[in-house]
């Protein structure tokens, strides 16, 4: 039998491994005579001093210039310093060419197959050892099944284990360590653990090793267990290996308790100058919250390395601390260290956190010339990072020229895709995905709804709904509560219940979506019973779920109920209002007309107002034409500098709502001046698988004609009815030409299009890109009493329910 270079192209399979033990040929010798002049020779002590490849290279010359080359202790050293220097190629050839092969070069050589090349080819190395009637040793067993172990390749680490038992080795402790190693890493936690069980003595390196096997598998409480079992048995005194297996166990359970306790242990020990110990505080104490202890553990640490680096980053990125992981990230290059593909990964979460592209760009240049180009987690990292920036272009071009695309790289594109408005770009990439065989997951569903949220279409939610169902992803907590957010966001806030009540596990964000879906349709008292019912159950509010009830109270005008939410969030759950919070408050009080009341609020709060906070007063000024507290409310504002041109039209529109022409002209005149254009309003509709799209005053839809005269009779009757034009907004105009401007708004077109697209009785599904205004608004109830028809509008802030001349709303938006 031949067996090719390890040179070569190819690795051929492994032929199959030997049932039975060969004799031992007598003829071979063990104990191979060194003559003195040659273990005395110079060359033969330079190579003991020898200390690296660029050493062994310069030795070499000498070697082959002496006729040393065929020397057995010339040999034996050569293959002993290529493989640990890292040359397996180089081993293979003096060992190929060897007169005298002893069996230590073949174990030298085994454990090299092991270490620096596949599972393949290192048991074909195995077999060729069998058929040359070596004998194997235990710690080739522990050679193979450790590099099985590090593949995952649970079926060929089988095989090794029946060698191992053929071999007579099925109680050596170094061999059963390594099977519970092995299956521990293949994710059979259940077989370590009876390899484990079977062990008549155990040491501590075995204990160690079924540990981390139930941490590294997500069983966190079994591993903590086995410590305090290992402890009550009396066998042995965890170690710094053991605490550094179950400090991630701690952190995985959230166990910040546990966590202090470990490290009380650290600390009575004398293990904390340990920097792989106090690397794994670090990373227990971020990923429990307590961010600020693991920075004081950080700063001790004498001798960091790239790993204890990498960990305070991430802690930093994880807690929201963007900016300080960043200022981590710029230091560990100011002094020297090199970034490894996690340091890229933790940094780059803190750039899209931050949307701070200009940084990502040079982690970007950086994951080049790291040659990190091609590692497809890193580039998964960049997609997200540059679709939370909002260059999704750039994204999209990352993950077009992606080779060895995973799951994770649909996920993150579709998801930015979503999350940039790009709601078709997204759903054709999910249909491509669909069309490659590529099973989704439950974050693809999430991504993908997140998509059909926007969209607004209640006929493609049903859609995406069943689909789910089929994959049997809707039972997952995180793909139902997506779904109940989606429902709710498509208008059907019912249906969104129905699936919430039906939910056997319910997340955090799952009460905070069907809490925040009530608040935005207006049912704000069903929206604070929830609130309630939640606050009686076991899963706690969050920063979030109280922004959610907040709004709601503000969108249905409970004033009391919001600022009394707003103290308990501090006081009971002892959680810090964040800007969006204070924005409400000042919304809540604002919308009720408490304008002066608002603005106290606003020069009390401990922190200095942002855009959100200024807007929602100008907001509240125009709803109730209280100019003067508008005005100190927009100079506040553009002090700020707002590339937003919404508020320039806010302002624009209160002026015009109280007369103030001049001052109308004055705001627009500073708009162009800034460069900043007012959007145009936009209505849609879904009928027959197709969006229909209106703009104010468009006549490019195919049905345009229909669509005016069908809108003037309609007018006509719901005038007749009762219905007055709120013409206060224009000016310079005549009165019927006020009128025509009117009519021409984009959500009347919308609904004069579905009414004639429809049968009697159908709900109409409206979305508009801006707040409705208060002429379509007070029309859209008088022809939802006219036609009975339920029209349901959703604007930029919420939506209303439009039926028998009502609004859900009760006129308060």
């Amino acid at each position: 039998m031949s067996f090719p270079l390890l040179a070569s192209s190819t690795t051929p399979p492994p032929p199959p491994l030997p049932t039975a033990i060969p004799d031992r040929p007598p003829s071979l010798t063990q104990r191979v005579h060194i003559p003195s002049h040659i273990y005395k020779h110079p060359t033969a002590i330079l190579l003991e001093l020898c200390t690296s490849m660029k050493e062994l290279h310069q030795i070499l010359p000498h070697i082959i210039k002496n006729g040393l080359y065929n020397e057995h202790l010339f040999e034996t050293k050569l293959i002993s310093l290529f493989t640990k220097y890292g040359s397996l190629n180089d081993a293979t050839k003096v060992f190929d060419f060897a007169n005298l092969k002893v069996d230590p070069m073949y174990h030298t050589m085994l454990k090299a197959h092991t270490r620096q090349s596949t599972v393949d080819s290192s048991l074909s190395f195995y077999s060729r050892l069998r058929y040359e009637n070596v004998t194997p040793v235990i710690y080739n067993f522990g050679y193979l099944l450790k590099a099985c172990a590090d593949n995952s390749d649970v079926l060929k680490g089988k095989q090794v284990h029946a060698q191992l038992i053929l071999h007579g080795f099925s109680d050596n402790l170094f061999a059963m360590t390594s099977l519970v190693n092995l299956y521990a890493k293949c994710g059979m936690v259940g077989d370590a653990y009876k390899m484990f069980d079977r062990m008549p003595d155990r040491d501590l390196v075995c204990w160690n090793t079924v540990i981390a096997g139930y941490a590294q598998n997500g069983m966190s409480k079994r591993a903590l267990e086995l410590v305090l079992r290992m402890q009550e048995e009396g066998c042995h005194r965890p170690d710094s290996v053991t605490v550094v297996s179950i400090l991630p166990a701690c952190a995985a359970i959230g166990s910040l308790r546990m966590g202090k306790s470990i490290h009380g242990y650290v600390y009575r020990n004398g293990f904390e100058s340990l920097v792989n110990v106090s690397t794994a505080l670090v990373d227990m104490y971020a990923k429990c919250g307590s961010v600020g202890t693991a920075r004081l553990v950080f700063d001790k640490i004498d001798s960091k390395t790239i790993v204890s680096l990498n960990a305070m980053i991430d802690g930093y990125a994880r807690n929201g601390y963007y900016d300080e992981a960043l200022i981590i990230f710029r230091r560990m290059l100011d002094e020297g260290f090199k970034p490894t593909n996690v340091t890229i990964m933790s940094t780059l979460h803190a750039c899209a956190e931050s949307r701070n592209l200009e940084l990502g760009q040079f982690v970007h240049q950086l994951v080049n010339q790291l040659g990190l180009g091609s590692n497809v987690a890193v580039v998964n990292s960049l997609i997200s990072m540059y679709c939370k920036c909002q260059r999704v272009d750039i994204a999209a071009e990352l993950f077009k020229n992606l080779k060895g695309k995973t799951l994770v790289s649909w996920n993150a594109m579709i998801l930015g895709y979503a999350q940039n408005g790009h709601v078709m770009d997204a759903l054709t990439l999910f249909c491509k995905m669909h069309l490659l065989n590529i099973k989704p997951d439950s974050f693809t569903m999430v991504s993908v709804v997140t998509a059909l949220a926007e969209l607004s279409v209640l006929r493609q939610a049903k859609w995406i709904h069943g689909f789910a169902i089929r994959a049997c992803l809707n039972r997952n907590v995180f793909a139902a509560t997506a779904l109940v957010d989606m429902y709710a966001k498509c208008g059907a806030v019912h249906t969104a219940r129905k699936l919430f009540d039906i939910m056997d596990d319910r997340h955090v964000t799952t009460w905070n979506a069907m809490i925040d879906g009530y608040g935005t349709h207006g049912f704000g008292m069903e929206a604070v019973e929830l609130f309630e019912e939640m606050r009686k159950g076991n899963v706690k509010p969050n920063d979030i779920t109280f922004l959610c009830v907040i709004s709601a109270c503000s969108h249905s005008g409970f004033v009391e109920k919001g600022r009394n939410y707003f103290k308990i969030m501090r006081e009971e759950y002892s959680l810090e209002p964040s800007m969006d919070h204070y924005g409400a408050m000042v919304d809540l009080v604002g919308r009720a007309g408490r304008l002066g009341e608002a603005w106290n609020f606003i020069d009390n709060m401990p922190v200095r107002p942002g855009l959100n906070v200024y807007g929602a007063m100008l907001g509240a000024c125009k709803i109730h034409k209280n100019v003067d507290l508008g005005e100190k409310a927009a100079d506040k504002l553009f002090e700020l500098d707002p590339d937003d041109g919404g508020y320039h039209v806010l302002l624009a529109n209160m002026y015009a709502t109280a007369s103030m022409w001049h001052k109308v002209a004055k705001v627009r005149t500073m708009m162009e001046r800034k460069g900043i254009q007012k959007t145009p309003g936009c209505s849609l509709v879904d009928l027959r698988n197709e969006v229909h799209t209106f703009y104010s005053g468009s006549t490019s839809h195919p049905q345009s004609e229909k669509i005016y005269a069908y809108l003037e009779t309609l007018l006509d009757r719901i005038k007749a009815a009762g219905y007055i034009p709120d013409t206060d907004s224009i000016h310079d105009v005549e009165d019927d030409v006020q009128e025509q401007l009117l009519k021409s708004h984009s959500e009347k077109l919308a609904i004069s299009f579905g009414l004639l697209n429809t049968s009697a009785g159908t709900t109409i599904h409206i979305r508009k890109n801006l707040r409705v205004c208060g002429d379509c608004h007070s029309a859209t109830k008088y022809i939802s009493l006219v036609m009975k028809r339920e029209i349901i509008v959703r604007d930029m802030h919420r939506f209303h329910h439009f039926k028998n001349g009502v609004c859900s709303c009760g006129d308060y938006w």
